[in-house]
C-alpha cells in the first residue's frame, strides 16, 4: 500500500474504531471482507486451511492456516492491543452541578488528563440487553471538559493541577437532572428501549478527525495511536501476506508459518483479563489451532518453541523541548523508522536473536529501524511482549513506531514511520 492510501486507510481505521470493542469488530470486518471466516468461541472450528478471526469482546484474534500445515507448522504472531487511556462512564452516570448536565466518568489507564480540556468528546462503547444482546453505540462529539479561565485563577498559565473526581466530570448541557438520563440517550441510539438497558461498557474518546500537517505533510495527528497504529499496520502487514507460501517459518527455510494477529484489550490497565494479554484468550486460540492439526503435546510444545511473536506497541521520539528525559545518546526521532526497543529489566522482552529477527525483517522490507533505550532515571513503560512471553514461552520482540504526546487525547506520529512498521511486519510475516 503506498504512502497516501496507508495514511487515508489508517485514518479511516481510527474514525471506525472510537472503542476497543469497536476496534476488534473492525478488525473482523476487514478481514471478512478479505475473505477471511468470522467464527465463535462457542461452536466447533474448522480444521481445514485458510483464513479466521475470532473476537472477545474488545479483543481479536487472527490466524491463516497455509495449506501445506502440519502438526509442527511454527507461528509467526504480531502482538498489539485495541484499547487507549481516558474516561470510562460510571455507574449512575447522569449528574450536574450549578445547574450544568454532567457525565460521571472514571479514569481509564493513564491518560494525559490536561490534553483532554476543552475538546470535544464522544461516547462509544457497548451496550447489552435484558436478553445478553451486544450493541455497538457511539454518540459523535457530545461532551466537553472545560477549563478554569485565566481570569478565575491567575496561576492557571504556569500550573494546571486537575483533581481526577472534581475535574474531570465532562458538561453535556445545561437543565434539570431530574429530566435527563444518559443511559436512555444510548439506548435511543441503539435503538433499544431503555429499561431493556442491562449492562454497559462505554468509554468518553475523542472525537477529532485525524489530520496529516506540517512540512510536506509528513506529520500525523490522531487519537489512539497508541496503540491502533500497531493494530492498523498489523492488520495491513496480514491481509498483504495472505496466502503467502514460500520459505517463511522454520530454520530449514522451507515451509510456511501460521500468521497471526492478536490484537488484545486491557493493556493500558495492566493486561489482567480474560481479554487481555495476561488472560487465556491466546494460548486459547493457539491449542485449537495445534489440535486442529492433529498435533500431540511434543508437537504443540516444538512448534511454539520454533515461533516467534513481535510486540508491537507505540514508543517515544526524542522531545525537543524536554531532551533530557531521554538517553543522552541514544536518541531516535520521529521519521527515521520503527523503534527496536530494548530493556536491561525486561520492561520490553527484545533480545540479541530478537534484535537480528528485526534487522532482519527491516532489512528485507528495505525500510529503517531505531533503537530505543529508556533513560536511568525515567522509568520504564512495559508492552503486552513480556507478559505473552512469560506465559506461552515463545521468543518475542519488542518494536514500535515513535510517537510525541503518547497518552495524550491526541498524538502525534511521523508517515514514513507508520508505512515502514507495516512494510517491516510484513516480512516478518513472509519470514525474513
Amino acid at each position: 500500500m503506498q504512502l497516501d492510501a496507508h495514511i487515508d486507510d489508517l485514518a479511516a481505521f481510527v474514525a471506525a474504531s472510537p472503542s476497543s470493542y469497536h476496534a476488534a469488530h473492525e478488525v473482523a470486518r476487514r478481514l471478512q471482507e478479505g475473505g477471511w471466516t468470522l467464527l465463535a468461541e462457542e461452536a466447533s472450528w474448522p480444521v481445514e486451511p485458510g483464513g479466521y478471526v475470532v473476537v472477545r469482546d474488545g479483543a481479536v484474534i487472527a490466524w491463516r492456516v497455509p495449506d501445506s500445515a502440519h502438526a509442527l507448522t511454527p507461528f509467526r504472531l504480531v502482538g498489539t492491543h485495541t484499547d487507549s487511556p481516558g474516561f470510562k462512564l460510571k455507574p449512575q452516570p447522569t449528574i450536574g452541578s450549578a445547574g450544568w448536565l454532567q457525565a460521571a466518568v472514571e479514569v481509564y489507564g493513564g491518560p494525559l488528563l490536561t490534553s483532554w480540556l476543552d475538546r470535544e468528546i464522544e461516547l462509544a462503547g457497548r451496550l447489552v440487553t435484558r436478553g445478553g444482546d451486544e450493541l455497538l453505540v457511539r454518540t459523535g462529539p457530545f461532551f466537553r471538559i472545560p477549563q478554569l479561565a485565566v481570569h478565575l485563577d491567575r496561576t492557571s498559565s504556569d500550573t494546571v493541577s486537575l483533581d481526577r473526581q472534581r475535574h474531570t466530570q465532562p458538561v453535556f448541557g445545561v437543565g434539570d437532572v431530574a429530566h435527563a438520563d444518559l443511559l436512555a440517550h444510548l439506548a435511543g441510539i441503539a435503538g433499544i428501549a431503555s429499561a431493556d438497558l442491562a449492562g454497559y461498557d462505554v468509554l468518553a474518546v475523542d472525537s477529532q478527525p485525524s489530520r496529516r500537517f506540517g512540512l510536506d505533510q509528513s506529520l500525523f495527528a490522531s487519537a489512539r495511536l497508541d496503540n491502533l497504529s500497531s493494530v492498523h499496520s498489523a492488520l495491513v502487514a496480514l491481509l498483504d501476506a495472505d496466502g503467502f507460501e514460500s520459505a517463511d517459518g522454520s530454520e530449514s527455510g522451507d515451509e510456511p508459518a501460521i500468521t497471526v494477529l492478536a490484537a488484545f484489550d486491557h493493556e493500558e490497565l495492566g493486561s489482567e483479563s480474560r481479554s487481555g494479554a495476561s488472560g487465556p484468550f491466546l494460548e486459547d486460540v493457539l491449542r485449537r489451532i495445534r489440535r486442529g492439526l492433529g498435533a500431540d503435546e511434543e508437537q504443540a510444545t516444538r512448534a511454539l518453541a520454533a515461533s516467534w511473536l513481535v510486540s508491537s506497541d507505540a514508543g517515544h521520539s526524542i522531545h525537543p523541548n524536554y531532551p533530557e528525559k531521554h538517553d543522552p545518546h541514544v536518541r531516535p526521532l520521529a521519521g527515521r523508522g520503527p523503534l527496536l526497543k530494548i530493556n536491561a529489566n525486561q520492561r520490553y522482552t527484545t533480545d540479541a536473536h530478537g534484535a537480528a529477527l528485526w534487522a532482519r525483517s527491516s532489512a528485507a522490507a528495505g525500510v529503517p529501524f531505531q533503537e530505543f533505550v529508556s533513560n536511568n532515571t525515567v522509568p520504564c513503560g512495559s508492552t503486552i511482549g513480556p507478559l505473552t512471553a512469560t506465559r506461552l514461552g515463545i521468543r518475542t520482540v519488542d518494536v514500535g513506531v515513535p510517537l510525541l504526546s503518547m497518552h495524550s487525547a491526541r498524538e502525534l506520529a511521523h508517515v514514513d514511520d507508520l508505512v515502514s512498521l507495516s512494510a517491516a511486519l510484513g516480512a516478518f510475516y513472509r519470514g525474513a
